[in-house]
């Protein structure tokens, strides 16, 4: 589990995440200007793209332009990177600037959409300090850290971070979005059978915010070296 800050030239804000052997690719823009509906409100905005390059799976996954549409999973997965992240952005003080992200899978093995939360906020982080500069402020305009980890019972047995292997033969799966003072975001959860019970949904829940705080310890590490650079 690596998170490495930095790794894009010329985006604001950048950052390599490899859990175990899902790789993404993450950066975010900052540029002038809102959503229509948003101009005059002196309220700033976030959005996110995600996409899964072609060589990313085993078999070779036509990329989404060249079919001339994007499929209802990426859209999905985008508008959760995007909610995930504008839950700890201080979009009010900002001004009228949106933070564009970007994430691109490189390889997938399961738990691409929770990986791509994880990684950007450290690309959105160091948007962050590019910020407080810019406006002088006494502080980073964000509110807290997010994490985002996935878990399901395999087996009959929960399991923590499922590769695609362990996905693909869960009885249940279970994705969420994790602050970094331990409040939940979004839960996406599904049994693919057998419903499941309130006790075994506590489980995984635990068993996610345990693996959001090793990720924010891995996220704080990385931020710490943008804070240094």
């Amino acid at each position: 589990m690596t998170i490495t800050p930095a790794v894009a030239k010329f985006a604001a804000g950048s950052a390599r995440i490899e859990l175990g052997d899902t790789h993404v690719f993450c950066t975010a823009s900052l540029g002038e200007g809102v959503p229509g509906w948003l101009r005059g409100s002196g309220r700033g905005w976030l959005t996110a793209e995600y996409s899964m390059l072609p060589g990313a799976t085993p078999t070779r996954g036509a990329r989404e332009a060249v079919r001339g549409r994007q499929s209802g999973r990426t859209m999905e997965i985008q508008r959760l990177i995007g909610r995930s992240l504008r839950s700890v952005v201080d979009l009010g003080i900002i001004g009228e600037r949106t933070i564009a992200v970007d994430c691109d899978v490189l390889q997938a093995d399961g738990g691409t959409r929770t990986a791509s939360i994880t990684g950007a906020y450290v690309a959105v982080y160091q948007v962050a300090l590019k910020i407080k500069d810019l406006l002088g402020l006494n502080e980073l305009p964000l509110f807290d850290s997010v994490a985002a980890a996935s878990a399901g019972v395999v087996d009959g047995e929960a399991r923590l971070d499922l590769d695609y292997e362990e996905d693909s033969a869960a009885e249940v799966d279970l994705n969420a979005v994790v602050t970094g003072d331990g409040r939940l975001v979004e839960v996406q959860s599904t049994a693919e059978g057998e419903p499941f019970s309130r006790a075994a949904l506590d489980g995984l829940l635990d068993l996610v915010v345990a693996g959001a705080v090793a990720l924010g310890a891995v996220q704080a590490a990385a931020c710490a070296e943008l804070e240094r650079a």
